[in-house]
């Protein structure tokens, strides 16, 4: 699949780092710092033209938790098909659950993007009648 992109910049376009890897690396464009206990954006250098049918999912980099005490507070970016403009740069969410502040240098792999197959459903009217299993967390509590 031949997927748009621009890149902005001195940012290299992202690569799949080995031949079995599923998703590729997102790195910083600039040096970011994001102090404790806050929630930081980290542009990523590059704005991705999605192709329709898909969506861009965004992730931290399994280490990145490890090894800067970073999380994605939703655990997940998405990333639609129309977030593709000049301004439209995917930048990467993160939360600094440490007692420090965290520095993302430039060029550093801190998330990872893979493109999932998506539809758009029309939504029906139904009535669920009796059929409730008990609510939230309801599951294995019988």
């Amino acid at each position: 699949m031949k997927v748009p992109i621009h890149t902005i910049g001195d940012t290299p376009t992202p690569e799949y780092e080995t031949s079995g890897a599923v998703a590729f690396d997102l790195r910083a464009r600039q040096t970011t710092i994001i102090n404790s206990k806050e929630l930081g954006l980290v542009p990523t250098g590059v704005i991705i033209k999605t192709p329709p049918g898909y969506a861009l999912m965004v992730y931290p980099r399994s280490s990145t938790p490890r090894k800067k005490g970073l999380l994605i507070p939703h655990g997940a970016g998405i990333i639609d098909q129309d977030y593709c403009g000049a301004e439209d740069e995917v930048l990467l969410q993160f939360y600094n659950f440490t007692e420090e502040a965290v520095t993302i240098e430039k060029g550093e792999r801190v998330g990872q993007g893979t493109f999932v197959k998506i539809e758009r459903v029309d939504f029906t009217p139904y009535n669920p009648e009796d059929k409730s299993r008990g609510g939230f967390g309801s599951t294995g509590s019988h």
